[in-house]
């Protein structure tokens, strides 16, 4: 099972990848965060686990990737590899056998 430094990095990594250039000069702005309004959907890149989160009043945000600095295609790349990432990491529990 992988450590959850090494998720971070791979799915940080592989989250950049399917960006586009247009999408990814976005992001590395840097001012995303500053533009969420209370409840607009975001990835956390720095606890990319945490998956796709909401915006509300409390949140201190630096590094992440807001679903409207993106095409809905992309978002929906994302959103369907951090689905797999997860159930990668999740530990195997096999059915119990029924009688």
């Amino acid at each position: 099972m992988k450590s959850k430094k090494e998720f971070e990095f791979i799915s940080r990594d592989n989250i950049l990848k399917i960006l586009n250039d247009e999408e990814a000069a976005r992001v590395r702005l840097g001012s995303t965060a500053a533009q969420l309004a209370n409840g607009d959907e975001f990835i956390d890149l720095t606890q990319i686990e945490l998956g796709v989160q909401r915006a509300g009043q409390s949140n201190a945000l630096e590094d992440v990737l807001a679903r409207k600095a993106v095409h809905e295609n992309t978002w929906r790349k994302i959103v369907a590899n951090l689905d797999a990432w997860k159930l990668m990491t999740q530990p195997y529990s096999r059915p119990s056998k029924q009688p």
